[in-house]
């Protein structure tokens, strides 16, 4: 076991009370953990059909799983697939208690690594829209590719402060999601280098930064809408204190009592409608959540579009390559091309200009000297059913591993191929895409997520 700080471990005797020795031992014990499947690429059953692995359901969500910690889940191509996110179980819980439905508008405020994204994507059902967001610009790339890999075609992914957001979108959203950034002391046991950062900059801190990074994001929430704030640290002062605060400066506010299920705990007062998950209590990491709802009348739903969004005519090889595609991907959304890059745009939204995006929609592909190259993101998007020309292939099949590093593979002839581009899949779930001509199929699955 790691050692705790004195301070940390005062505080939490006092917190605790008589439970203090349950939560110390627990520090005795390993983290846990787990995964999360994407319903947008099949279900939960079918999942549990195909798992190499053993699975062992997470009692808060219906789409988790625990896993042994010596599975090697994320070099399966499974999971170069999108099947499923490496995520630790405490933290699936914000984004499946936040009601989210397909069509609304939500943001993910604080959102890199994505593993909240994905889930609130797979809520929406390609309907609507997702701006998925994070301050920084290098993790707001982990969280593209995380998106892209997942199959989401609704979003954009933005680099900005909670402030510019908020200047350019206004009281837009109508879910908003805020992990916040924390002390991390619910973590500590899987990760012990969070205590130096904590002796650092401790609870008092991070709840002041907690508080403007609230208040913002409660000014872009449309009057009938619902938030979901979540730490992953026990301080109340970052927790109960932060949303007791903000009840009581926003009278339009009301917290909402939260799904609850085997292992979690209410909140403390005046915040019993939160949810905590304590390790001694639950299979999983420290966890805070608090679901708000901010009153008043939620505007038509006929006003919920924007301005219509310009639809740039595209190159006819783009065009021809769509009518492959199935057209619930494409139709009734715009399209705009950005130098030779060709998006879909989320469909019924015109995005703000001013910020920083790494991503609009999806990328359909790139145009050429009249070539139109499929992207990865669309191969993602896509399965073996939904694309004419697929080299559909098993998962124990040694040209899987062969292709997702890159190298030339080959097809037999009960596997006859059409000159072009074809997508590659493993057991009906695509990988990416290679091109096929005079015999030989040249790998084009993305360099920069080859397997090492």
């Amino acid at each position: 076991m790691a050692k705790l700080p004195e301070q940390f471990l005062d505080r939490m005797k006092e917190q605790l009370g008589d439970e203090y020795g349950a939560f110390l031992a627990s520090y005795e014990k390993e983290s846990y953990a787990g995964l999360r499947v994407n319903t947008g690429k099949l279900t939960v059953e079918k999942f549990q059909t195909l798992a190499p692995f053993a699975l062992r359901p997470i009692p808060w969500t219906g789409k988790g799983f625990y896993i042994g910690k010596t599975e090697q889940a994320t070099k399966h191509p499974y999971y170069y697939a999108g099947l499923y996110y490496i995520q630790e179980p405490s933290a699936m819980l914000p984004a499946s208690r936040l009601p989210v439905q397909p069509g609304d508008r939500v943001l993910d405020l604080c959102a890199a690594p994505g593993g909240k994204a994905t889930e609130l994507a797979s809520r929406l059902e390609g309907r609507g829209l997702l701006v998925a967001n994070d301050v920084s610009a290098s993790r707001a790339k982990a969280l593209l590719k995380n998106l892209t890999m997942w199959g989401c075609t609704n979003f954009c992914v933005t680099a900005e402060t909670p402030e510019k957001l908020l200047a350019r979108f206004g009281c837009f959203f109508d879910k908003i999601l805020v992990d916040a950034p924390c002390s991390g002391e619910g973590m500590f046991r899987k990760d012990s280098g969070l205590i130096s950062g904590w002796l650092e900059r401790g609870p008092k801190e991070y709840a002041v930064l907690q508080k403007q990074i609230l208040d913002c994001a409660l000014a872009m929430l449309r009057p009938g809408g619902m938030l979901l704030y979540s730490t992953c640290t026990f301080a109340k002062e970052e927790d109960e204190d932060v949303i007791a605060d903000a009840l009581m400066r926003h009278p339009d506010l009301e917290l909402v009592q939260a799904e609850g299920a085997d292992g979690l705990t209410a909140g403390y007062p005046p915040c019993e409608k939160a949810l905590r998950v304590w390790p001694h209590h639950a299979e999983g990491e420290g966890h805070f959540l608090a679901l708000l709802h901010k009153t008043g009348e939620a505007p038509a739903a006929a006003s919920k579009k924007m301005h219509t969004v310009r639809n740039e005519k595209l190159p006819q090889e783009v065009r021809d390559f769509l009518q492959k595609l199935p057209e619930q991907l494409w139709k009734g959304r715009a399209f705009r091309q950005v130098d030779d890059q060709c998006l879909l745009l989320p469909e019924g939204v015109d995005l703000p200009d001013g910020l920083r995006y790494l991503r609009t929609g999806l990328l359909l592909g790139t145009c050429k000297k009249e070539r139109f190259e499929p992207s990865q993101a669309l191969a993602m998007a896509l399965s073996a059913h939904s694309y004419p020309d697929t080299l559909d292939l098993l998962a124990d099949d040694p040209r899987i591993l062969r292709y997702l590093k890159g190298e030339t593979i080959e097809h037999t002839e009960d596997e006859p191929l059409k000159k072009g581009w074809v997508l590659i899949c493993v057991d009906g779930m695509a990988l990416g895409w290679a091109k096929y001509a005079g015999g030989v199929l040249k790998n084009k699955y993305y360099p920069g997520w080859r397997m090492q």
